[in-house]
């Protein structure tokens, strides 16, 4: 259930509140489609009911007239038509699938030809592959949505009062300065804060963008080739399988247990069955098991798909939870400082009605009876001014920004580090991860696997191509078996070329094994044909396919798991084809081999056949629901497949253990081999283990909740493990209070994808369902990008917490500053113009210096983020309250005494007041400047380390320091500033200097890491209640210094 919360100006101080009217649009445009899909399929269905029932009659009806798109025999309209109406009798009107292709001059074997000028000319007739976006907001949209923001609204009107008010007392000459100059302001801030938000905008549109740009498989030219989704044309042939999504509309050529998942479109998770009775595919639905080809019909804003999509818009407006409790931080400092601002409002406005508020040069602004209304009016607006001001600067408003500027920064960066964020809450919670499960193939290791051992015909085959050793019987099953049980293929170019593998890894070394062995692919596969398949899955852990040989002889070839199809033979054949018995020492042989090459980290397929009649085949209308029989098989032989551990694997788990995160594999492959890896990559140290360290998938599922709960903390590698066993593993880790990251790559694995904290899908081998399901894609399937991930969230969260602690100390020291003089003087040292500066500088500025800092190694030597630790941490508070300190207590010393110490007594009295007041607001400012080096390294004693390589940060500085001397040097009569001598430029420089060393020795005050322990403070330091600590903070340190101060200068008049 979504929370909905009350926040002040949530036009631009917080701009990521969810749009509930959107969310209901998006759901009333789905709601449409998915009726629409439901009267088609309805329609579809009773009028294949009648083409069944009712007995066809002679017919003259022609073919449905047909006009050619440049250069095809069809009509996009046509095209269109056929399968948005899932029209059966119209497509055999065409000729069926066959007809169909032959009018987009397509092969269903070979695809199109592929080349340049086919793919324009298909783009021209039938369209791209992409459907029109929302039009993205302008510039000037994101200036007039930062415009709306009340508070500078009440800027802009009181500074409009002010130039009018000056204009007619001072004349157009003189008068128009103060109001000219806050109006320049506060557009400048509206300009900044339009800018920063436009630019964050264009990148969270481009990374969408690139999350839905999917890699898929199309056959051109008789090859399998990878393109991108936006690529696909019509005429395309596509082989799908099981976790794919259906890149297009389309009719299916031919499949296997081939079933589509259509909720997305239709809303119902009933499971459909795609066969000759049922051919038309919708695009974006999800392939749940099997595999089949489709010839592409329909592509972009054609599709269904396409339709629902340029209706509605992908951006969500969720906010993440730091997003959340940001602005309630915000939110709260800023009610505080509306009722300081009512405060302050109320005390300007009773000393300037009493003749205590003094011009310059002494006198009394206000003078009972002498003063006319203009001039009144005039003190009243300069007034609310500086109150309105003050609000401006209370809230926030950078802390959510700071969080927007983070996330796009990192996404973007990522990008380059191989990894794509598809879900910014987990990418904040990865910071605290606790543990990774890891899975092994592709992540440990390369995924370039190769045969490497053969056992078959009870023997050891030396070298693994070695064929002289089988009767040709056996090695026509062998090619037989690995020819028609793959999803794999190979292409076999005309020339001399070598043949193109193409596949899951596994596939593809068996069919490389098998290319040694002599099998040519497609011939093998045309002397006989396939009845039935039963996919591969990581549940089942092997696949089947019944093959008619010829006569009545049908075969049933099996591969999968070595010691899962061990179990299945009752005979196995030797060397010549003869077939013995499996007995006790035979089976305990296998064993043995398994065992041997699983310790060498070999992987284990083996290979089995069963003979069967083809009368015991079911006949056409059954077939669909046979199950192939898996029993009473009769033993091949097995293969080893190497896949080598990825280079610097070890360092990465090494890194891991030192930054408290402990790294669990979690596999599909036998215990053994999953050790011997484990301990290759560093994950088992000692060779000695036992269980629960190292347990079976079977053994972990069957212990009681509690007791696999204790032994999920102790799991280091879980070997043949399904997906159930992962979703399983994860529950107990989460129970225990891990924050656990889990990887996945197929579609069983969603379940706990999903269920983790993060869900890590692989970008190479994942599928499609994987990747939606999960959090972060890892685009290169390497484990070292994992690390970086972690790296990045925990990133995330430290950069936060340098841009909170900048901001509260700029926040505490200009309230105290403005308040305390205000309340006990009537003297605002800052103004309206000043005020809005240095709210640049902390807000949109700081944001931009300190949220972007880039990552570091140190990040990874220390322990993860609590899952509910307090965003600002005891050392936090330290160098906060030190720098805010020193600032208030330098500052209100100007303040009172500024003429003394800056030897200014002999001056004009209203000069030197402007010098004091243009020296107070140089030197703060310059303190924030120092102060943001002290910001970059809370906890580390050198604040310059890495300084070079945060260009932004430098950047920033230098711009900040520029234009604060433009403003002091040439600006003057727009902030009301005066020039400085050099000498007392030195000193404002010397003071704010002083901020380094005396942060440098306030961290040498030793703090504890957080405030309180969970147990003896279980509620007032979790995160989202941390904020009532500051502004208790906050209100403490206004009441003593006003009450402190007031009492010193009544005591010295």
């Amino acid at each position: 259930m979504q929370q909905a919360a009350l926040v002040l100006n949530a036009s631009l101080r917080f701009r990521y509140t969810l749009d509930l009217k959107k969310e209901e649009q998006k759901e009333e445009v789905k709601k449409k489609f998915r009726a629409q899909a439901h009267v088609k399929r309805a329609v579809s269905r009773y009028k294949e009911a009648a083409r069944v029932n009712v007995e066809p009659k002679e017919t003259t009806d022609a073919a449905p007239h047909v006009d050619g798109a440049l250069g095809f025999g069809i009509e996009v309209e046509q095209l269109t038509a056929l399968t948005r109406d899932n029209n059966y009798s119209t497509l055999q009107k065409y000729g069926g699938i066959s007809g169909i292709a032959n009018m987009l001059k397509a092969d269903t074997k070979k695809g199109t030809c592929g080349d340049d000028p086919d793919l324009k000319a298909r783009q021209n007739a039938f369209g791209s592959n992409t459907y029109p976006r929302k039009k993205r907001s302008s510039f000037l949209a994101f200036v007039w949505d930062a415009c709306n923001d009340l508070t500078l609204i009440i800027l802009m009107v009181a500074a409009a009062v002010s130039l009018a008010l000056g204009i007619v007392t001072e004349g157009i000459k003189e008068g128009w300065y103060d109001g000219a100059s806050i109006c320049f302001a506060v557009l400048l801030v509206v300009f900044v804060i339009g800018t920063t938000d436009y630019k964050q905008s264009l990148q969270f549109q481009n990374l969408n963008e690139e999350k839905q740009n999917i890699r898929l498989e199309v056959v051109r030219g008789g090859r399998r080739i990878k393109v991108s989704i936006y690529d696909l044309v019509v005429g395309d042939v596509v082989p799908l399988k099981i976790g794919d999504q259906v890149p297009a509309d389309g009719i299916l050529i031919s499949g296997h247990s081939f079933c589509i998942d259509e909720s997305s479109m239709t809303g119902e998770s009933k499971i459909v069955n795609k066969d000759q009775k049922s051919l038309f595919m919708m695009s974006g639905c999800k392939v749940v098991d099997g595999y089949g080809t489709m010839l592409v019909t329909a592509v972009g804003i054609n599709t269904q798909w396409g339709m629902l999509m340029a209706d509605i818009s992908e951006d969500s407006g969720v906010e993440t939870p730091l997003q959340v409790r940001l602005n309630g931080v915000a939110t709260f400092i800023g009610i505080i400082g509306l009722y300081v601002a009512v405060l302050v409002l109320i005390v300007l406005v009773a000393r300037y009605f009493t003749g205590h508020t003094y011009n310059p040069d002494g006198s009394p602004q206000y003078v009972k009876g002498k003063m006319g209304v203009s001039a009144t009016i005039s003190g009243i607006v300069k007034i609310f001014t500086v109150v309105v001001t003050i609000v401006v600067v209370a809230v926030p408003e950078g802390l959510p920004l700071a969080v927007t500027l983070t996330h796009a920064f990192s996404m973007r960066k990522m990008m380059r580090d191989k990894a794509l964020v598809r879900s910014l809450s987990a990418f904040e919670t990865v910071g605290s991860a606790t543990t990774i499960c890891t899975d092994k193939t592709g992540t440990l290791t390369l995924n370039q696997m190769f045969v490497t051992e053969a056992y078959f015909g009870g023997k050891k085959m030396v070298p693994t191509d070695n064929t002289e050793m089988l009767s040709a019987s056996v090695l026509t099953m062998i090619i037989e078996g690995i020819a028609q049980n793959t999803s794999g293929s190979i292409f076999e170019p005309e020339d001399d070329q070598a043949p193109d593998v193409t596949g899951l890894p596994t596939e593809k070394a068996i069919l490389s094994w098998g290319l040694q062995l002599g099998m040519k692919f497609n011939e093998t596969r045309s002397k006989s044909s396939i009845l039935q398949v039963s996919p591969f899955n990581s549940e089942k852990k092997r696949g089947g396919v019944a093959v008619h040989v010829g006569d009545s002889e049908v075969r049933i070839y099996w591969k999968g798991a070595a010691e899962l199809i061990l179990e299945s033979c009752t005979d196995w054949l030797d060397a010549d084809g003869s077939k013995h018995s499996m007995i006790p020492e035979k089976v305990g042989e296998f064993k043995k081999l398994i065992e041997d090459m699983a310790v060498a980290s070999l992987r284990c397929i083996a290979f089995a056949y069963r003979p069967c009649e083809l009368s015991d085949v079911p006949n056409k209308g059954q077939k669909a629901g046979w199950i192939l029989p898996g029993d009473n098989l009769i033993m091949l032989g097995i293969v080893g497949i190497k896949d080598p551990c990825r280079p610097g694997v070890q360092d990465c788990i090494r890194l891991c253990t030192a930054a408290g995160i402990k790294v669990r594999m979690v596999t599909g492959d036998n215990l053994q081999t999953a050790k011997a890896i484990a301990l290759e990559c560093g994950i088992l140290t000692d060779p000695n283990v036992s269980e629960p360290i190292i347990i079976e998938g079977k053994t972990f599922r069957a212990l009681p909740d509690l007791e696999r709960e204790e032994a999920a903390e102790k799991i280091c590698v879980m070997g043949r493990s399904s997906p159930n066993d992962k979703l399983l593993f994860v529950k107990a880790l989460k129970n225990k209070g891990h924050v656990v990251a889990v990887t996945g790559d197929s579609t069983n694995d969603a379940p706990a994808l999903h269920e983790a904290d993060i869900g890590l899908s692989m970008g190479i081998q994942g599928t499609e369902v994987a990747k939606e399901s999960s959090d972060i894609v890892i685009l290169d399937d390497n484990f070292a990008s994992i690390v970086r991930v972690v790296r990045w969230g925990r990133s995330v969260y430290a950069n936060i917490q340098k841009f909170i602690q900048f901001q509260l100390t700029v926040n505490v020291a200009a309230l105290i500053i403005n308040v305390v003089s205000i309340v006990s003087s009537g003297d605002v040292p800052l103004n309206a113009v000043q005020l809005l500066w240095v709210n640049l500088i902390m807000d949109t500025l700081g944001a931009l210096a300190l949220a972007t800092e880039p990552p570091n190694n140190n990040l990874m030597q220390r322990p993860p983020v609590g899952r509910r630790e307090p965003l600002i941490t005891n050392i936090m508070w330290r160098n906060l309250l030190i720098m805010a300190f020193y600032q208030v207590a330098v500052l209100l010393t100007l303040n009172f005494d500024g003429q003394n110490l800056l030897q200014l007594k002999h001056d004009n009295h209203a000069h030197a007041e402007k010098v004091k007041h243009t020296f107070i607001f140089n030197t703060f400012v310059l303190c924030q400047v120092f102060n943001e080096f002290n910001a970059r390294k809370p906890d580390e004693l050198n604040v310059f380390k890495g300084i070079t390589r945060n260009h932004l940060f430098l950047a920033i500085i230098a711009i900040t320091v520029v234009l604060q001397v433009l403003i002091i040097e040439f600006l003057g009569k727009f902030t009301s500033t005066v020039r400085l001598s050099w000498q007392l430029w030195l000193v404002s420089i010397g003071l704010a200097f002083i901020s380094w060393p005396l942060a440098l020795l306030g961290k040498l005050i030793p703090v504890r890491d957080h405030p309180f322990s969970d147990s003896s403070c279980p509620r007032m330091f979790e995160l989202d209640d941390s904020c009532l600590l500051i502004f208790l903070g906050v209100k403490f340190i206004l009441m003593v210094k006003c009450v402190g101060h007031y009492a010193s200068c009544s005591y010295k008049s």
